[in-house]
């Protein structure tokens, strides 16, 4: 993996969450391809139109967003992050706080290469899925033993 897309992807991310909290649909649609996808905690898909419109009719209200513990990962045309997004929102006049496992895929895209946001997928995290560790992983392997 190259310094130069770390930083470059981590810039694009911290610009996507300032946008995400300023509900700024000019920069975040700037941000995204066109076929762009997310995928809510609860497994609901929303295309680009779909992402945007929260916003713009003001359903979703994020008062603050916080993006880290971010892994990198560069396959070339594409990077991948990994990291945790926190967030005080609500949805349509109800809570949606919130701290989540968060996946974006970011691909270079047009005639300049830039980096855009291809799709976000979330998980939530429950309080004790993060007390416990991973299922299989290190936490367990070692009490197995």
């Amino acid at each position: 993996m190259t310094s130069d897309t770390t930083a470059e992807v981590l810039a694009l991310g911290k610009r996507w969450a300032e946008a995400e909290q300023r509900a700024d649909t000019a920069v975040l649609d700037d941000l995204a391809v066109e076929d762009f996808r997310l995928v809510g905690p609860l497994g609901f898909v929303l295309d680009k139109a779909q992402w945007l419109e929260r916003y713009r009719t003001g359903a979703l209200d994020t008062r603050s967003l916080t993006w880290d513990e971010v892994e990198v990962r560069d396959f070339g045309a594409a990077a991948i992050t990994i990291g945790r997004h926190t967030q005080q929102a609500t949805y349509a006049g109800r809570s949606a706080d919130g701290q989540f496992r968060i996946m974006h895929v970011f691909v270079r895209d047009g005639a300049d290469s830039r980096w855009r946001l291809a799709s976000i997928q979330f998980s939530q995290l429950a309080a004790a899925a993060q007390a416990a560790g991973p299922p299989g992983g290190p936490d367990r392997a070692s009490a197995a033993s």
